[in-house]
C-alpha cells in the first residue's frame, strides 16, 4: 500500500522560489574582487539568478548540458547555482588550485559547455583553453569595464549576458533524480574523479546537515563560509542559506586573518565554516592584534582534524564553541558533526575540549560502521579501529562516467580508520594509507600532528610513517614554526613526553619552512614520504 500524498519533486529551483516567498528580504553580502562590499538581497539575486536561467537557454543549453565554475565566493557564483541547476543543466564547480592538467581532464572528461570564471583565474583557462574539447566559450564574471585582456578571442560578459533578459520565469520540471551538479576529488593520486550530486540529494544534504545537531540554520542565522563554493558547494551552504532565511556573508578572494576578522565585525558574523588552515590564521591575526570577536557563536571546522589547541582558543578567547565536522566529495559532503550538546556543559572543560576533537556524531540521512578486512563489522566501543564506511542518500553509487558501482554490500567505503564510541561519536584515526604500523601497533599520525600543534612554538605539524630496520615503521615529525615562540627537537619532544604513549614518539623531529597541501587545503603527504621513506635508515 502507497501513501496518498503529493508527488511534488525536490528541486533547486524550488528552494529559490521558496526563499522568494519567504525569505526575500534576506541580506547577501560580498567582498568583490573590483574591491568594496556588494550587498543585496535573497529577491534580488533570485532576479538574477531567473535572468542568467533565460540567458543559458537563449544560447542553447539544454537540460544535461555541464557548465563549469572558476571562481570564488561572490554574489555572481551564488546565482549560478540556482540560475544553471533550476534549468535542468548541471553545475560543474571547478577547483582554481588544481594543477593545469587535472583542470584539462576535468574539463574534458564532465564535457563542459561553457566555463564562467572570475577575472583573475582567466590565465588558467588560457593555458589549457587550446586542449578543451567541449567548451564553446567563456564567460566572465564581471562588468564589461572589469574584464581583462586576454589571449581568449570573443570573451563574453556576463553582466551583458544577462542584462536584457526577463527577471520571471517558468521553471521546468523534471525528475528529482536529475543530475544537479558535479564536484570532483582533489586528484592527489591519478586522475580526479567525479561526484554527480541529483537535485533530490543536494535538498536533502543542505536540509540534513543544517538541523540544529548541524550547522543550526535559522532566520537569526549570519553564516560566513570561508570553505570556498568550488569545495563540494561550499558544503551545501548557500542551498541552506536560501532555505532557512540565514543572512549570507561571502568572502570573496580575500581569506586571509585580516579580511575574514573586518567581515566578522562589520557583518557581525555568528558562524564561520572552514578549514583549519583558515581558522589558524584568524587566530594568529587576532591574538597579534588583540581583538575578541564578540559576535561569533560557533566555528565550523572540516576538510582536516582540529587540534584541540585551536578548539580551545577560539572558546576561551572569543566565546566561540567549535563545532568539529567530517565528510567527503563522495558524501555531498557533510557526514558527521560534533555540535554542542546539554551534557557537555556539565563536564570537566577539558575533558569536552578533549571530546570536541572528535569527528562527532552521524547526522540524519547518514548511516555509519567500522568494518575489519574481512568485511566484519566491529563494535562500537570507542577503542577498536576500522574502516569506516557510510551510506545514505546523499552519498554516490560511484563515480562519473564510471561503469562499476563504488559500494562495498551496499556501503562507500571512506578510506578513513576510525573508532566510533557507545553513544556514536566517530573519531577520524587516520587516514587507511596513512596510519603507521609499528612493531604490530598502530600509532595515528593526526593524534600525534594534534598534539604537537599544542607546543606553543608550533603553527603545523605533519607526521608520516618511515622505514625502521626494527619496527618496520616509525613516526617521522615535520613542524612549521609559529613564530611566536622558538622552539627545537629536545622541546617538542619533551612537550609530547607526558601527552602520548612513549613508542608514539616521533624517532626524529624535521623543521620546514612549509608543509605541501593540496588543493582543498588537506596536507599532501605522498613527496613526503617518497623523500624521507630512507630517513631513520640512512642516518643510522
Amino acid at each position: 500500500m502507497l501513501g496518498n500524498m503529493m508527488k511534488d519533486q525536490l528541486l533547486i529551483s524550488g528552494i529559490l522560489e521558496h526563499a522568494i516567498q519567504n525569505n526575500s528580504k534576506t541580506e547577501v553580502v560580498s567582498n568583490t574582487i573590483e574591491g568594496g562590499l556588494h550587498r543585496y538581497t535573497i529577491l534580488d539575486s533570485a532576479k538574477r539568478s531567473k535572468q542568467l536561467a533565460n540567458a543559458l537557454t537563449s544560447i542553447g543549453i539544454k537540460k544535461g548540458d555541464v557548465i563549469g565554475t572558476i571562481a570564488v565566493n561572490g554574489y555572481r557564483h551564488l546565482e549560478l547555482y540556482f540560475g544553471v541547476s533550476g534549468i535542468g543543466a548541471v553545475l560543474h564547480t571547478l577547483n582554481p588550485r588544481l594543477f593545469p592538467e587535472h583542470v584539462e581532464y576535468i574539463i574534458n572528461h564532465a564535457e563542459d559547455k561553457y566555463i564562467f570564471v572570475d577575472a583573475p583565474f582567466l590565465p588558467i583557462i588560457e593555458g589549457v583553453f587550446e586542449k578543451l574539447k567541449t567548451v564553446k566559450g567563456v564567460i566572465v564574471l564581471a562588468a564589461k569595464k572589469d574584464i581583462p585582456e586576454s589571449k581568449i578571442e570573443n570573451l563574453i560578459c556576463y553582466e551583458e549576458l544577462i542584462s536584457k533578459e526577463s527577471t520571471e520565469i517558468n521553471w521546468p520540471e523534471f525528475d528529482e533524480h536529475t543530475a544537479s551538479s558535479l564536484c570532483y576529488t582533489s586528484g592527489t593520486t591519478g586522475n580526479p574523479k567525479g561526484a554527480l550530486y541529483s537535485h533530490r540529494s543536494t535538498i536533502i544534504h543542505a536540509w540534513f546537515s543544517s538541523a540544529g545537531n548541524g550547522f543550526n540554520m535559522t532566520p537569526n542565522s549570519i553564516v560566513l563560509p570561508v570553505v570556498p563554493m568550488f569545495h563540494v558547494n561550499a558544503w551545501g551552504l548557500p542551498y541552506a542559506a536560501f532555505m532557512f532565511g540565514a543572512k549570507l556573508v561571502l568572502p570573496g578572494p580575500f581569506t586571509d586573518g585580516e579580511s575574514i576578522t573586518n567581515l566578522i565585525q562589520s557583518e557581525k558574523v555568528k558562524q564561520l565554516v572552514g578549514v583549519p588552515t583558515v581558522w589558524l590564521e584568524l587566530l594568529n591575526y587576532t591574538e597579534k592584534n588583540n581583538i575578541t570577536l564578540d559576535t561569533l557563536e560557533t566555528v565550523l571546522v572540516g576538510g582536516s582534524a582540529a587540534p584541540k589547541s585551536m578548539i580551545k582558543a577560539f572558546q576561551e578567547k572569543h566565546n566561540a564553541f567549535m563545532n568539529h565536522g567530517w565528510g567527503m566529495t563522495e558524501m555531498s559532503p557533510v557526514g558527521t558533526m560534533n555540535a554542542h550538546k546539554p551534557e557537555m556543559d556539565k563536564m570537566d572543560i577539558e575533558d569536552r575540549y578533549e571530546l570536541q576533537t572528535s569527528q562527532g556524531k552521524s547526522i540524519y540521512g547518514c548511516s555509519i560502521k567500522i568494518i575489519d578486512d574481512n568485511g566484519k563489522t566491529l563494535p562500537n566501543d570507542g577503542k577498536t579501529y576500522g574502516r569506516l564506511m557510510v551510506k545514505g542518500p546523499g552519498v554516490i553509487e560511484r563515480y562519473y562516467k564510471a561503469e562499476e558501482s563504488a559500494l562495498e554490500d551496499g556501503w562507500f567505503d571512506t578510506g578513513d580508520v576510525s573508532t566510533i564510541s557507545e553513544d556514536g561519536y566517530m573519531r577520524i584515526v587516520d587516514r587507511s594509507k596513512d596510519v603507521i604500523k609499528s612493531g604490530g601497533e598502530w600509532i595515528s599520525s593526526i593524534d600525534l600532528e594534534n598534539t604537537a600543534v599544542g607546543h606553543p612554538g608550533v603553527a603545523e605539524a605533519c607526521v608520516i610513517g618511515v622505514l625502521h630496520p626494527k619496527w618496520d615503521e616509525r613516526p617521522l615529525l615535520f613542524i612549521v614554526k609559529n613564530g611566536i615562540e622558538d622552539c627545537d627537537k629536545d622541546s617538542i619532544i619533551n612537550y609530547l613526553t607526558d601527552k602520548i604513549a612513549k613508542w608514539w614518539l616521533p624517532d626524529d623531529v624535521i623543521f620546514v619552512e612549509e608543509l605541501p597541501h593540496g588543493a582543498t587545503g588537506k596536507l599532501v603527504k605522498t613527496g613526503l614520504r617518497d623523500e624521507y621513506k630512507n630517513h631513520l635508515i640512512d642516518s643510522n
